[in-house]
C-alpha cells in the first residue's frame, strides 16, 4: 500500500476519536454541597450534604493551623461508599465533656472505652465502669491500642492535642476512624455547648440536639439577660498561685466570658488574649486586693487551706470578708470534678451560679450547681 493510503487512513482514525470524544457524555463533577446545619455560636465545625442526598451527611471538622477534617456520614445501610454507618453503635471517647454530651441524648450505652476512667463524674456512666461496659484505656496521651482494638469500635473522638498526633496516626491506620472535637477552642460559652450537634448528628439525633441546645440557649440568654437588669456589679478576682505564678484568665477568654455575663466586674477583663494570664502576686495585689469577691482560687477546697498556702493571700478582701468560691469540693466517686465533666455542656447553670454568687437576690429557688462558698 501507498503511504498516501496509510497517511489517509491515519485521518480517518483520528477523526472519529475526536467525534468519539466531542461526542461521549461529560463525567459528574463532585456533588455540590449544602449547608445541613449552620452554627450559631461555634466555630469549629460545620454539618453540610451533597445536594439531594437525602442519607449522607458530611462532617466538617476545623483544626488550628491544618486543613479541614472531613467524614462522609451515610444512613443507608447499602451504601458503598467510604462513609462512616451512622447511627454509630459503639463509640471510644476522650474527655469527659463528651460523656456529658452522650447522656444528654440518652446514648452513653454506646459507650465502650475511655483512657482514664477515674477522671469520669457522672453517676450513671460511673456505674457502667463499674459494671465492666466501659473498659479503661489507660492515660490519653498513652492509649492503650491493643485493648482499643479488641473493642472494635466504629469511632474514636479525640480532642486535638499536639502530643496525640502520632497515636491517632496509628489508630486511623487500624482502620478506626478518629474524629477531633475542638469544642475546646471555642470562645463563648454556648459555641462549646453546641457541640452536643456533632454527637446528633452521629447518632441520628439531630432532632433531639437541636432541642437540647436551643433550651440551654434559652436558659443561657434568659439569666443574662437577667443579671444586665441589675445596678450592683460586684467587682470580682480569679485564679491563685502555683509555685510562684498567679494564673487568671485573660480578658478574651472562655472563663471571662461567663463572668461578663453574670454582669460582674472582672478585673482583668481589657486584657488582651483567649487562654490565660501569668502575672506575680504583687500585680495582683496591686489591682485586686479589695476585689468584693473571689472565684475558683486554684485548687484550694477551703480558707483554711488558701491562708496556709500563702501569707500575702490574707492580703484580699475578698478572703477577709470570706467570699471565696470555688468548684474543687463537688467530684465524682472517683475524684472526677463534676466541673469539667459537666459545665462546658451546661454553661446555663454555670452562669445560674455566677449570678447566684454575684446577685443573692436574683434566682431566689436556685441552688449552686458547681460553685460552693468555701469556709
Amino acid at each position: 500500500m501507498s503511504t498516501r493510503y496509510y497517511a489517509f487512513l491515519l485521518l480517518l482514525t483520528l477523526s472519529s476519536l475526536f467525534l468519539a470524544c466531542k461526542q461521549a457524555p461529560e463525567k459528574e463533577g463532585p456533588s455540590k454541597l449544602v449547608p445541613a446545619y449552620t452554627p450559631s455560636y461555634a466555630k469549629g465545625f460545620d454539618i453540610l450534604r451533597p445536594e439531594g442526598a437525602t442519607s449522607a451527611r458530611l462532617l466538617r471538622l476545623y483544626q488550628q493551623g491544618a486543613a479541614p477534617q472531613e467524614l462522609l456520614l451515610s444512613t443507608d445501610t447499602n451504601n458503598t461508599h467510604d462513609a462512616l454507618q451512622t447511627p454509630v453503635k459503639s463509640i471510644v471517647v476522650s474527655s469527659t465533656t463528651h460523656i456529658a454530651m452522650l447522656e444528654l441524648l440518652g446514648v452513653e450505652d454506646r459507650l465502650v472505652g475511655f483512657p482514664n476512667t477515674d477522671y469520669v463524674s457522672s453517676e450513671k456512666t460511673r456505674k457502667r465502669i463499674d459494671q465492666g461496659w466501659v473498659t479503661d484505656l489507660g492515660h490519653e496521651e498513652h492509649i492503650n491500642t491493643e485493648s482499643l482494638l479488641a473493642l472494635k469500635p466504629d469511632v474514636m473522638v479525640g480532642f486535638s492535642i499536639q502530643g496525640n498526633k502520632h497515636l491517632f496516626s496509628i489508630i486511623r491506620n487500624t482502620g478506626i476512624p478518629v474524629l477531633i472535637n475542638n469544642d475546646w477552642l471555642e470562645e463563648t460559652p454556648l459555641g462549646r455547648a453546641e457541640w452536643i450537634r456533632f454527637f446528633g448528628v452521629l447518632f441520628d439525633k439531630e432532632k433531639e440536639a437541636d432541642s437540647i441546645f436551643r433550651q440551654i440557649e434559652q436558659e443561657y440568654l434568659s439569666a443574662k439577660a437577667l443579671a444586665a437588669a441589675t445596678v450592683n456589679k460586684p467587682s470580682v478576682l480569679s485564679g491563685g498561685l502555683f509555685k510562684d505564678s498567679w494564673h487568671l484568665p485573660a480578658g478574651e477568654s472562655f472563663e471571662a466570658s461567663f463572668l461578663k455575663d453574670a454582669h460582674m466586674n472582672y478585673l482583668w477583663k481589657h486584657s488582651r488574649g483567649k487562654g490565660s494570664l501569668t502575672l506575680n502576686i504583687e500585680q495582683v495585689i496591686d489591682r485586686g486586693a479589695m476585689a468584693d469577691l473571689w472565684i475558683s482560687p486554684s485548687f484550694h477546697g477551703s480558707l483554711s487551706a488558701i491562708e496556709n498556702s500563702h501569707e500575702l493571700y490574707g492580703e484580699f478582701k475578698a478572703f477577709r470578708d470570706k467570699k471565696v468560691y470555688s468548684f474543687v469540693n463537688k467530684r465524682g466517686a472517683t475524684g472526677g470534678l463534676i466541673y469539667f465533666e459537666l459545665a462546658p455542656t451546661r454553661p446555663d447553670l454555670v452562669l445560674k451560679d455566677l449570678i447566684k454568687i454575684a446577685h443573692p437576690t436574683l434566682l431566689t429557688d436556685y441552688e449552686l450547681t458547681f460553685f460552693e462558698w468555701l469556709e
